[in-house]
C-alpha cells in the first residue's frame, strides 16, 4: 500500500472556496483541473492507503489522457504505468489461454503504438491505484489543492448568504466545520453528499455476479500459447471470463463472469459468509487450460450496477452550489472501460464552471448546464456498457470450441460472428470522442447535419457541442496544444486576407475583455497533412470552450462575439452583457 500523509482535524481550514468530498480519481482530477485555472480547493477523503490489491479500472481512454495532457500528467501516467502500450493493443477472445483463438478485437480501448491520430494521446491500460498515486503527488505539488485524508465528510447545510457549512468528521467521531462557495461530492455510490441532496440513484443491477482476483504466477507468461493481449476472454464451459496482465513480472488479474450467487458475498467466501464459495485459483486454472501456479493476492465480489442519480446537484454563480461529479452521479458497469473515464469527464465539465463563477464573468445559465451536459453522456454510456453486459464470456461458452476437425471449426466459425456484438466494447471511439453537448443551452446550433451517435463511428465534426476535431500541425504540436485556458477562437490561417485574427474578429477579443470572460484567437492550419482546418470544421472559424468543446462555428465577428456571451451563459443574445457592464466580477462567489 502506498502511504499518504494522515490529517488532523486541526488540518482542516475554516474556509476553502471549493471543498471535494472524495479523493479518488474524479476528485483529486478536479481539484486539479480548479488549481490550474487558479482556484484553491480541499478534499476530504477517509483512506489514507491506496489499496494496490484492488485494481479496479484498468483503462484509461483517449479522451482522459487527452486531459491529463492538459494538465501536464499524461507523461508521469505512462511513465508510471506497468503495462507500456507498446506490449500489446489487442483483445483476443478464445477457448482458453492453452487453447485456440476465436476472435480478435485490434488497437482495443484506443491504444496504438506511433502518434494517434483522432487526439493528442492515445489510451493506456493502467491499474487504477497507479492513477491514484499520480494525481496524489501531483496535489501534494500543487500550491493550490489540499488533501486531507483519515477524514470524512459528515453532512452539510447552505448558509444564509450562500455556500455552504460542511461538517468533516474523524475516525473517532470528532468533528468540525468548514464553510466553502462550492461543495463537490465526488464521494462514490454511497454518496454523503447526494443523500443529503436527498436524491437516490435509480436503475438496475445485473442478474449474476463476477469475482475479480489480483494473482501471482511464476509459470502463466510461458504457459499462454496464444499471442500477446492486454486481455484474453476465455469462453471456456467450466469457468468463462476474463485474464490479463497488471505488469511484466509475475502479476496477473482475472474476472469470473456470471458466478451466479455463490462466493459473492461480502467477505469473498460466500453469501454474507454463510455459503462456501468457489477456489479463485482453480477458477483461475480452469481458464488457463493448465495446472499452473496460482498465488491469489486477492479477491473482489462485484456486481455490475446500471444507475443514474436524477439530478447533478445545482447552483450560481453568485450563491455556489453542490453537484456530484463521477460515481456519486452514476453507476457504470464497467464493459467497454467507461466507467472512471466518464468520472473525468464529469470533472473537466465542471471545473472550468465554477472557476468562471469565481471570475465573476458566468452566466446564470452556466452552472446550471453541468447537469444538462453530462447527465446525457452518463446515460448513453451506461446503455451502451449494459448491452455489452448481456454478451459476456459465459454466454458464447461452448467445449466445442477447443475441439479438432469439422465440429471445432464449425463452433468456432459460429462464435467469431456471433462476438461481433462485441465491437462496441473494445472499438468505442464513437462514444468516447463522439458525444456532444448539442442540445445545450451554451452552444449555439448552425442547422447543419449533426453526425448519428454510435459507440463504434466516430465522425469528427465541428458541429456545435461537438468535440474539436483533431489535427496534428506538425510532427510534435496538436492542434489542442494551441488552446488557451479560456475560450479560444480558431481562424483558418489565410481566412482573413492577410489581417490578423486579433483585428479581424476584434469584437469577441473587445467582448471578453470588457467583461472578464478569457478569450484569445489564434490562426491555424494547415494540418501536417496539408487539410484545410476550414476543411475540418466546415467553417472559417470556431469558438472553442475551455473543455475543448465547439460552442459556435462561422465567418462573422459579430456573430462569434454573440456567441461568447451564450457560451459563458449569459443567453441567446448580445443583450445579456449589459447586465455585466454595471460592474464586471459583479456576481463572483469570493475566492
Amino acid at each position: 500500500m502506498t502511504a499518504v500523509n494522515y490529517a488532523e482535524l486541526q488540518d482542516v481550514p475554516a474556509e476553502t472556496p471549493v471543498l471535494i468530498s472524495g479523493g479518488g480519481p474524479s476528485g483529486l482530477f478536479l481539484a486539479l483541473d480548479l488549481a490550474s485555472r487558479g482556484i484553491r480547493s480541499t478534499v476530504i477523503e477517509p483512506r489514507t492507503l491506496i489499496d494496490p490489491d484492488r485494481p479496479r479500472a484498468k483503462t484509461t481512454n483517449a479522451r482522459t489522457m487527452t486531459h491529463l495532457r492538459r494538465l501536464g500528467l499524461a507523461d508521469a501516467l505512462r511513465e508510471a504505468a506497468p503495462l507500456p502500450v507498446g506490449f500489446a493493443q489487442d483483445v483476443i477472445f478464445c477457448s482458453a489461454l492453452t487453447g485456440r483463438e476465436i476472435r480478435r478485437f485490434p488497437n482495443a480501448f484506443q491504444l496504438e503504438t506511433g502518434r494517434y491520430q483522432p487526439q493528442p494521446e492515445c489510451g493506456q491500460q493502467v491499474p487504477q491505484p497507479v492513477l491514484e498515486a499520480v494525481l496524489r503527488e501531483a496535489v501534494a505539488a500543487s500550491a493550490r489543492a489540499t488533501l486531507l485524508t483519515g477524514l470524512r465528510v459528515d453532512s452539510f447545510a447552505a448558509l444564509p448568504g450562500g455556500g455552504q457549512r460542511v461538517t468533516v468528521a474523524d475516525a473517532s467521531g470528532y468533528r468540525t466545520a468548514v464553510d466553502c462557495a462550492f461543495l463537490a461530492g465526488a464521494d462514490g455510490g454511497s454518496s454523503t453528499v447526494r443523500r443529503g441532496l436527498g436524491l437516490r440513484l435509480e436503475g438496475e443491477s445485473a442478474a449474476l455476479s463476477n469475482i475479480s482476483v489480483l494473482f501471482r504466477s511464476r509459470d502463466l507468461a510461458t504457459t499462454i500459447t496464444l499471442d500477446p493481449a492486454v486481455q484474453y476472454w476465455v469462453l471456456g464451459p467450466g469457468a468463462a471470463g476474463m485474464v490479463g496482465r497488471m505488469d511484466l513480472d509475475q502479476t496477473w488479474w482475472a474476472i469470473i463472469q456470471g458466478v451466479g450467487t455463490q462466493g459473492v458475498g461480502t467477505d469473498g467466501d460466500g453469501i454474507d459468509g454463510d455459503a462456501p464459495g468457489p477456489d479463485p485459483a482453480a477458477l483461475v486454472r480452469s481458464l488457463v487450460g493448465a495446472d499452473v501456479d496460482v498465488d491469489v493476492i486477492a479477491t473482489d465480489p462485484w456486481t455490475a450496477r446500471m444507475l443514474l442519480a436524477p439530478s447533478y446537484g445545482t447552483g450560481s454563480s453568485g450563491t455556489g452550489g453542490v453537484f456530484l461529479v463521477g460515481d456519486a452521479a452514476h453507476q457504470n458497469p464497467p464493459w467497454g472501460g467507461h466507467g472512471f473515464n466518464t468520472c473525468i469527464g464529469d470533472a473537466a465539465n465542471l471545473a472550468w464552471k465554477i472557476a468562471a463563477a469565481f471570475e465573476g464573468w458566468a452566466g446564470p445559465g452556466l452552472l446550471e448546464s453541468y447537469g444538462l451536459e453530462r447527465r446525457p453522456v452518463a446515460a448513453r454510456t451506461i446503455r451502451d456498457a449494459a448491452a455489452n453486459g448481456k454478451a459476456l464470456a459465459y454466454h458464447f461458452a461452448d467445449s466445442a470450441l477447443a475441439a479438432a476437425g469439422v465440429e471445432g471449426e464449425a463452433a468456432r466459425a459460429t462464435a467469431h460472428d456471433a462476438l461481433a456484438v462485441k465491437q462496441s466494447e473494445f472499438d468505442s471511439l464513437g462514444l468516447v470522442l463522439g458525444y456532444s453537448y448539442s442540445a445545450s443551452p451554451l452552444v449555439v446550433p448552425d442547422g447543419a447535419p449533426v453526425p448519428a451517435e454510435d459507440p463504434i463511428r466516430y465522425v469528427p465534426s465541428a458541429s456545435p457541442g461537438a468535440l474539436l476535431p483533431h489535427a496534428w500541425l506538425d510532427g510534435n504540436t496538436s492542434l489542442y496544444d494551441v488552446l488557451g485556458p479560456g475560450f479560444s477562437l480558431l481562424v483558418e490561417a489565410g481566412s482573413t486576407a492577410g489581417i490578423a485574427p486579433e483585428e479581424a474578429f476584434a469584437p469577441v477579443l473587445a467582448a471578453g475583455a470588457c467583461h472578464g470572460i478569457p478569450v484569445t484567437a489564434t490562426a491555424v492550419g494547415p494540418s501536417d497533412d496539408g487539410t484545410p482546418m476550414a476543411e475540418l470544421w466546415a467553417a472559417e472559424a470556431v469558438l472553442v470552450r475551455p473543455d475543448q468543446h465547439v460552442a459556435w462555428r462561422g465567418s462573422s465577428a459579430e456573430a462569434a462575439a454573440a456567441a461568447l456571451a451564450v457560451a459563458a451563459g449569459w443567453g441567446t443574445a448580445v443583450e445579456p452583457f449589459e447586465q455585466l457592464k454595471e460592474g464586471t466580477n459583479a456576481g463572483a462567489v469570493v475566492s
